[in-house]
């Protein structure tokens, strides 16, 4: 029985009990909060890794994400490469200072290639007492334990995860599900920034070849053929792109690719001759015949160091390049098409000038001669004889033009097509004007080396009129005979002085003697006449 004065006291054990229950409470709900705490940052972390569209921005951010989710030093992201190894190495908490000492980033060996090699996490303490592990490189900080978790894409291994020396000196159980949690996310983020580079890819793709095809079946082909390589140059990122004519592949591997007709990748193309301080990298080699019938190699090349062209970037570029091949055969179709058109309406000038014109001017001067031999000498018959001069020299030009209007006269290996060119190359900048007639089989019976002997000799003559005679006119008279060739280039300048102060012209008339011909020249005060005398080889026989 209690009495009054006596406190109340209870038993010490379930007091001792209370407490630790009380107590295990306080722990589970601290382990509930920082449970929370650490959710939450791996939501803020999948929210951030989501929020980009750029490839390069996607994977630093999962780097730095995971770096905070686990509260690590450092953390890296190795990107693998198609053939082994990585190919990208994204990493954060190295200073710049570090990675100069370090000088090359890792490659995949050691514990990194452990991981590429069995895609499954790995969670050490200490990275030096693992087998596995290769020694740092000098310069390397010291790192003691590790996390390594693989992103997977789409049901391929992406990359790894690499994460070392957290602040809490140990990776636990907690922290690896958390950056395999992170890594799920990564997943999907780089999928779509992926899909987003390809969509946005395909459509720079399609406008430039829109731009190129356009530009090849419109007025300005070799513009289009020009900035055919400066687009594939941008698309592609590369230093240089070059198209090689067949006759030029010395390289047997080079010519291998157009022979077999199949594009290909190389990993580096190191015989590759460059112009600067860089050196030849990866390659893309396509056989291209962007020259209807010429066919050669397409080279796109990068620089030693940068990345490996990935075969999507070669399916792009042979179906961009197949693109434009049609473009051009198209075009050359069109082009040959009103060519043709061209030259039919020149070949119908050409034989109406020569069945009516002609005609008609012809029994004109043949009529004009034979009342010329009914005139006695005199002021009349002088001024009929310059008429039917005058007649003749129009028939002559008239004969002239219709050669050139002809399909022979347009071949540009035909001698008259060469001294046209030549005329017009040498007199264009010249205020005056030149005039050209042919007679005779000039492309039938001149030779190729005699036809050089012609270019120089009209080239040299009409350079001396523009430059040094001051004439306002100037004509170059072409006669082929049966046994020789009369080349005559006349002026109406004020003569050509000293002639053996001209070492060109000393050089065309020891030309013309050392090929049996003669060069004679007349110069005076109101012009100047040149004449190359070439004999030509009797038939059978040598000159």
């Amino acid at each position: 029985m209690l009495h009054d004065d006596e406190p109340i006291t209870f038993p010490d054990a379930p007091r001792a009990e209370l407490d630790r229950a009380l107590s295990d409470l306080l722990d589970q709900a601290r382990k509930v909060l920082a449970t929370q705490g650490r959710l939450r940052t791996l939501v803020q972390a999948n929210r951030a890794v989501v929020s980009h569209l750029e490839l390069p921005a996607v994977l630093r951010t999962i780097v730095e994400s995971a770096v905070e989710l686990v509260g690590a030093r450092y953390g890296a992201l190795g990107v693998i490469a198609e053939s082994g190894g990585l190919e990208q190495f994204i990493h954060v908490g190295m200073n710049a200072a570090d990675v100069d000492r370090i000088g090359h980033l890792p490659e995949g060996h050691g514990l990194l290639g452990a991981l590429i090699d069995d895609p499954r996490p790995i969670r050490i303490e200490a990275i030096a007492e693992d087998p596995r592990s290769a020694a740092f490189p000098p310069g390397h900080p010291p790192m003691s334990a590790f996390l390594g978790v693989p992103i997977t894409v789409r049901g391929t291994v992406y990359g790894n995860l690499y994460l070392t020396d957290p602040v809490s000196g140990g990776f636990s159980e907690d922290d690896e599900q958390l950056v395999r949690d992170l890594a799920a996310s990564a997943g999907l983020a780089i999928d779509n920034a992926r899909l987003f580079a390809d969509s946005a890819a395909r459509q720079s793709w399609s406008a430039a070849a829109a731009d190129l095809t356009g530009g090849i079946l419109g007025s300005d082909p070799a513009q289009a053929r020009e900035e055919f390589v400066t687009h594939l140059r941008r698309l592609l990122a590369a230093r240089v792109v070059a198209v090689l004519p067949n006759a030029r592949l010395d390289d047997a591997r080079l010519r291998g690719v157009v022979e077999g007709g199949q594009a290909t990748r190389v990993d580096e193309l190191t015989d590759f001759p460059t112009d600067g301080d860089w050196s030849p990298g990866p390659a893309l080699l396509i056989p291209y015949d962007g020259t209807v019938g010429r066919p050669g190699l397409l080279v796109v090349l990068r620089a030693s160091g940068d990345a490996a062209f990935t075969a999507s970037e070669l399916e792009r570029a042979v179906a961009f390049t197949r693109q434009i091949e049609v473009a051009s055969e198209l075009a050359a179709a069109r082009a040959d098409q009103e060519r043709m058109v061209v030259l039919e309406d020149r070949t119908r000038i050409a034989r109406d000038l020569h069945d009516h014109v002609i005609q008609q001017l012809f029994g004109t001067g043949l009529e004009l001669q034979s009342i010329l031999s009914a005139l006695d000498a005199g002021s009349l018959a002088a001024r009929l004889e310059t008429s039917i001069a005058s007649l003749d020299e129009a028939i002559t030009q008239i004969r002239t033009i219709i050669f050139a209007l002809s399909a022979q006269g347009n071949h540009p290996d035909s001698l008259r097509h060469r001294i046209l060119d030549t005329v017009e190359q040498v007199g264009g900048p010249w205020s005056g004007s030149a005039t050209v007639s042919f007679s005779g089989p000039v492309d039938l019976i001149v030779d190729a080396d005699e036809g050089d002997d012609i270019i120089a000799y009209v080239r040299e003559g009409l350079t001396n009129v523009v430059r040094h005679s001051g004439a306002e006119s100037a004509a170059v008279t072409v006669i082929a005979t049966a046994d020789a060739i009369t080349v005559d280039v006349v002026d109406d300048g004020h003569g050509i002085g000293d002639v053996s102060r001209r070492s060109g012209l000393r050089n065309l008339v020891e030309r013309a003697e050392r090929c049996g011909g003669r060069l004679d020249i007349r110069s005076g005060p109101n012009g100047t006449a040149l004449r190359l005398r070439l004999p030509l080889p009797s038939e059978g026989g040598n000159r």
